[in-house]
């Protein structure tokens, strides 16, 4: 909702703008201040001049209130997006950095449990087996008696 007066308030005040650039160019017309400026000339109360610039107007209007429609859709559209912090995986909300469960029982008072995806699951499986594999190649050297060293040997 917040967003929706947004686009209104300035797709007004757009409007407004345009309005008056056209009220302008009419007065202009209507007060022959053209006349005034610079002489009298049978072409300066060309009307039709006025209406050109005045669907001139219009058209770039039209352009410009679009595109900032579609502009601010598109930024609606962004800050829609929940800020995830790439390192600790905490979540923005409501200005506080917050845990992932504490953003699922604030934000939808939805209580979280915890559990193990089957690709995490593979990779803890995985490391497990590495770490046995190192233990048990530590426990192998040790138990391997070491040579003893060479003793010299007397002539008899």
């Amino acid at each position: 909702m917040k967003e929706t007066s947004l686009l209104n308030k300035v797709l007004w005040h757009q409007a407004l703008g345009f309005l008056t650039i056209i009220f302008i160019s009419w007065l202009v017309e209507f007060t022959g201040l053209r006349a005034l400026v610079f002489g009298t000339h049978p072409y300066l109360a060309d009307y039709r001049e006025s209406a050109f610039e005045m669907l001139f107007v219009l058209v770039v209007w039209l352009f410009v209130a679009n595109s900032t429609r579609r502009i601010l859709r598109h930024i609606r559209y962004l800050q829609g997006f929940m800020r995830v912090c790439a390192w600790c995986r905490h979540i923005h909300y409501k200005g506080d950095w917050i845990r992932l469960e504490e953003f699922m029982q604030q934000g939808f008072d939805t209580p979280t449990t915890h559990g193990i995806c089957p690709g995490c699951l593979r990779k803890q499986k995985e490391a497990i087996q590495r770490a046995k594999r190192s233990a048990a190649l530590a426990a192998a050297a040790q138990a391997t008696p070491a040579p003893a060293p060479n003793a010299p040997t007397t002539p008899g």
